[in-house]
């Protein structure tokens, strides 16, 4: 019989293994990159002609390499990262696989010149194809230089799916910036087609991330810490002023290496639920700190995706450390002194009796603004239910405070942010208007009362639980055996958000109570949704999802809406209870709560200046 499994030659086993690790000339630079990194370099210098098609170059004054090391590293899996199976659990440098360079030099024409620093002279390699063609000695600078030309010369089909020279170009840039950020203590250069495009400077995080964000943006960033028995996080992330349309801007690096993670990716996002707008993502660089043990990086021959081995708790590392900074609002001016008039000896019984007639005037509004309508008025307006009165319609004018609450409670308040602002009044009974030094803070009286009903309907949750209603009927539902697995798992948790079920053979349930909230909104829907993100994550932040829908929707039927008068007296309490509320910056949504208008502006606007 004949033989029809054969040994693939080595050139094609390199091809092959070019087609994962070798997608465009932006890969090819951070293959390089990285050894130049483990290598120790502080200057690395990346020089691209027509977006990278007919020649990469990278050069660094790392290490550099002995002749025989230099021949070595041109063979498959020949590394000097690892050595025995131990190392793999063991990972701390960025390459380790060892198949980089030689897929490379399959795809191209290939030299390879280094020299180590007591080395009287460096070694040059040229490859073509991946095979050897010469190797020879050279005069050079301690370091190790890379050229690449005519990538895919070899793979007419991969060069047709290359870009345009502008768009690989760009892909370089985003590929170097990545990298940099995570080695601010290195140089980096980057010339395209002679033409210097990124220049950076050896710094500190923050300024290197000025240089890839830009100055003005990295005023909106904000330092992260966080530190447990597991996990150690720190870097900056950024305020809703400064959100971007793609994840591009999102920098997560575990053990200093770069990644793509959906865990990761997915509790960042979580800590920005109700910060900014769906669709919309910030900037973040986040540098995760993990024993080497505890991550896998040999999961895909790019390493841009990681395993871990405890995942939940890396996941609740990395939101809680992103929360804690997000929940005072940073962002937010610091109150001026010359406004405020709270006195710092405010007793905390009183501050608890101003806080409860907040809480009650925000979710039952005075109706004395409604009782002073005309019968005209009132005949004309469509009527609402009791509690949420509508003011008449808008007639131009803006309304002043009543001056006879000023007194008694500015002196009450604690000099917080919002209720250190001096009170102008409303505009079109929607918008409350202030002033703090020389800015005008324009307040949406909905959005601001929608969070602090937020708030208090989750510190209510956590206090006692969600209110349940049992099914006359009890329903049963048809899970996946993973779903069963997760159901059975997180029960008790399930239980606490309104839900109880019971096993009913195989993989049914069979649920007999659902949250009393829900009861009209097909809660079974949200129960399948809720196991479907514990069996993805298996966090607590499946059920933050659930529960912050409903509290959003809660909170907004709960509070003031529309066009609405608020006294004086009622203003200062909403803005007191914004400076007791986390994330008072913006609404449940996501949406602002305020806007600041300059003087400068407004003098631009009228031509005084």
């Amino acid at each position: 019989m004949s033989q029809r499994i054969t040994i693939l030659p080595e050139t094609l086993t390199n091809k092959i293994a070019a087609g994962e690790v070798v997608e465009r000339p932006a890969s090819v630079i951070k293959e390089l990159i990285e050894n130049s990194l483990d290598a120790g370099a502080t200057d690395i210098a990346v020089e691209i002609t027509v977006g990278g098609r007919r020649l990469i170059r990278v050069a660094d004054n790392g290490r550099g390499m002995s002749r025989e090391d230099a021949l070595l590293s041109l063979e498959r899996h020949a590394t000097s990262k690892i050595r025995i199976d131990s190392d793999l659990d063991n990972i701390l440098t960025l390459g380790f696989r060892g198949e980089a360079l030689p897929s490379i030099a399959s795809v191209s024409r290939f030299s390879l010149a280094t020299r180590e620093t007591d080395a009287s002279e460096g070694t040059e390699i040229i490859v073509e194809g991946g095979r050897v063609r010469e190797v020879r000695a050279c005069g050079m600078a301690p370091g190790t230089v890379i050229s690449v030309e005519q990538i895919f010369y070899n793979l007419p089909a991969r060069l047709k799916f290359m870009k345009s020279a502008e768009t690989e170009t760009g892909h370089v840039a985003d590929v170097i910036a990545r990298m940099a950020v995570s080695r601010p203590e290195v140089a980096f250069l980057c010339t395209s087609d002679e033409r210097e495009i990124l220049r950076l400077q050896r710094s500190d995080l923050r300024r290197r991330l000025a240089q890839v964000v830009g100055r003005e943006s990295s005023q909106h960033l904000y330092s992260v810490t966080g530190e447990d028995d597991y996990t150690s996080i720190t870097g900056y992330v950024s305020g809703p002023q400064l959100v971007r349309s793609g994840t591009q801007t999102i920098y997560t690096y575990i053990n200093g290496r770069f990644i793509r993670d959906k865990v990761v990716q997915h509790a960042v996002m979580q800590a920005y639920r109700g910060v900014i707008d769906r669709g919309r993502y910030p900037v973040v660089a986040l540098f995760i700190e993990l024993p080497p043990g505890e991550v896998d990086v040999n999961v895909h021959p790019t390493k841009h995706e990681v395993r871990f081995r405890r995942q939940s708790s890396v996941h609740d590392a990395i939101q809680s450390a992103v929360e804690a900074v997000l929940r005072s609002s940073p962002w937010l001016s610091a109150p001026s002194p010359l406004v405020s008039n709270a006195k710092s000896g405010t007793s905390g019984a009183y501050r608890e009796r101003i806080a409860a007639a907040a809480q009650a005037s925000l979710l039952h509004p005075s109706p004395s603004h409604h009782q002073s309508l005309t019968s005209e008025q009132r005949d004309s307006t469509p009527k609402p239910p009791e509690e949420y009165p509508v003011s008449p319609k808008y007639n131009g004018q803006v309304n002043e405070p009543a001056p006879s609450f000023q007194t008694g409670l500015s002196t009450a308040l604690a000099a917080g942010y919002f209720s250190s602002l001096s009170i102008i009044g409303q505009f079109h009974s929607e918008y409350i208007l202030c002033q703090s030094d020389s800015e005008l803070v324009v307040i949406d009286q909905h959005a601001a009362s929608e969070r602090v009903a937020y708030q208090l309907l989750k510190q209510q949750f956590s206090s006692g639980g969600i209110e349940s209603q049992r099914l006359l009927f009890p329903e049963t539902v048809e899970l996946t055996f993973s779903e069963t697995a997760v159901a059975t798992s997180f029960s008790q948790d399930l239980a606490g958000t309104g839900f109880e079920f019971e096993p009913f053979g195989g993989t049914t349930i069979m649920v007999s109570a659902v949250p009393r909230l829900v009861v009209t909104q097909n809660p079974i829907a949200l129960l399948r949704d809720v196991l479907a993100d514990l069996e993805r994550f298996g966090t607590s932040g499946a059920f933050s999802d659930a529960l912050d829908g409903l509290f959003s929707r809660i909170a907004c039927h709960s509070v003031i809406r529309g066009v609405h008068p608020l006294e004086f007296r009622q203003i200062k309490e909403l803005l007191y209870q914004m400076d007791q509320t986390d994330f008072a910056a913006s609404c449940p949504h996501g949406r602002p709560v305020s806007h600041v208008i300059t003087l400068t502006e407004l003098q631009k606007i009228f031509k005084r200046t």
